[in-house]
């Protein structure tokens, strides 16, 4: 008697929507970086240091210089955060 062999099937929208409203991911960022993924934010100095909070999907949730308050975001939005390397 053989095993069976079970690939599970995960479509492209369920994959998208994985950990959406529960997941959030940390990421620190660069100047330059930051207006193709926030393109309201003002021109910022190159030498600062800018985190950002995403959701699960993608989604820009805040922009900020202090890591912490990536953090404080995260868990008022009830989100479980994770670092982007």
């Amino acid at each position: 008697m053989g095993l069976k062999t079970i690939s599970p099937q995960v479509s492209k929208t369920d994959l998208a929507h994985l950990g959406a409203g529960e997941v959030g991911y940390i990421r620190k960022m660069r100047a330059d970086e930051v207006s193709r993924c926030f393109p309201e934010a003002p021109d910022i100095d190159p030498n600062l240091d800018l985190w950002a909070l995403f959701g699960a999907d993608g989604t820009p949730i805040l922009l900020t210089d202090n890591r912490s308050s990536t953090f404080y975001k995260a868990a008022e939005d009830e989100l479980r955060t994770v670092s982007l390397h």
